[in-house]
């Protein structure tokens, strides 16, 4: 499965009691789907999925599902800290009609998370899962940073395709990209070079979802007469995928790509998502230049929003940029009315 390109992890919204709100997220997932991210990954760290219950975490699923654009790959965040709570939220993802599954480090027991306890677990839920497995490593919300010999390790199971590193790290990601560059693997992908899956194959076999019509968003690569299948209905073609690295820190995208990341799934994205996109495609152009200057726009707020203020401050930033990002839940506590002046200054110049 191609994973190229920019992912919002989605927030999830609520009303100032606490409770999900459904029609926000729905909507805003109506509109992302409109721009020219890649796909859409529900229950990561942003999405305060570990704030939720099994069955809200459900619910999200499928209400973002149901939302989202035929188009884009869908992601859902199905880690716990046991692989057989991950396993079961993993199947019903795989019901709902998902792509792929996000899988977070666990990190609980940190003395105990030893290179054959990582190995154990994510071999366990890989060789179980109906879905393809990425996986998640998030330092700055576990305390655990996966080495990256483990991901090497990991990168050559069939069914683990790719990985998400948030340690901001781009030494790290370009270790991972050249350790795994035994890996060779296929995925379908469309005429001009976007992203096919099997919900994607069926959805255009039976004519229905978005006028019954995949809408590709390349980032510039023309589209080629050569080696082309028609797979119900859908010009198609192979593309050489390998184990593909995206990363999670959005003031890293430029150079991350420039080490070998294919693409992000980048909190910032969420108020943010066409900027972030300018940054990639832009590199994928080749104009390094313009990538260079993109980046440098969105790093300021990008850091101080993201990794400063955290998820009260993205949602905010979300508000400000015609998103719904709403309250957070406690114990995370909302900005005080001079940092949503700070973050509204930040992101006076950035193109959502």
């Amino acid at each position: 499965m191609l994973l190229h390109g920019i992912f919002p992890p989605i927030t999830t919204p609520f009303y100032p009691d606490g409770s999900v709100y459904f029609k926000k997220l729905e909507a805003n997932v109506e509109r992302y789907s409109k721009t020219p991210v890649a796909g859409i990954v529900a229950l990561g760290s942003t999405g305060e999925a570990i704030y939720l219950s099994d069955q809200e975490r459900r619910d999200v699923l499928k209400s973002t599902r149901e939302a989202a654009a035929v188009n884009k790959v869908l992601i859902a965040g199905t880690g716990s800290e046991s692989a057989i709570d991950t396993l079961k939220l993993t199947d019903y993802a795989a019901e709902l009609g998902y792509d792929a599954v996000l899988i977070r480090t666990p990190f609980y027991y940190k003395k105990q998370m030893q290179p054959a306890n990582i190995l154990a677990f994510y071999r366990t839920v890989a060789d179980r899962s109906p879905l393809p497995v990425m996986i998640y490593s998030v330092p700055p919300f576990t305390g655990y940073d996966m080495p990256a010999e483990l991901v090497i390790e990991l990168a050559g199971h069939p069914n683990i395709i790719g990985i998400k590193e948030s340690s901001a790290n781009v030494e790290k990601v370009r270790r991972m990209v050249d350790g795994t560059r035994h890996v060779k693997r296929g995925a379908t992908v469309t005429e001009t070079f976007d992203a096919v899956t099997p919900r994607m194959l069926k959805a255009a076999s039976l004519g229905n979802g978005n006028g019954g019509e995949l809408v590709t968003l390349g980032g510039g690569t023309k589209p080629s007469s050569t080696a082309v299948s028609v797979v119900a209905g859908l010009k198609t073609r192979q593309k050489e995928v390998g184990f593909q690295v995206l990363v999670g820190a959005a003031q890293t995208l430029e150079p991350s790509l420039h080490a070998g990341a294919v693409g992000a799934i980048l909190a910032f994205a969420d108020a943010a998502p066409t900027a972030c996109y300018e940054i990639y495609a832009a590199w994928k152009e080749g104009d390094l230049e313009l990538s260079r200057l993109k980046q440098s726009r969105i790093d300021n707020a990008s850091v101080r929003i993201v990794s400063g203020l955290g998820i009260a401050g993205m949602k905010h930033a979300m508000d400000f940029n015609g998103y719904f990002g709403g309250p957070v839940r406690l114990p995370l506590l909302p900005l005080t009315a001079d940092l949503q002046a700070e973050v509204e200054q930040l992101m006076a110049d950035t193109r959502n």
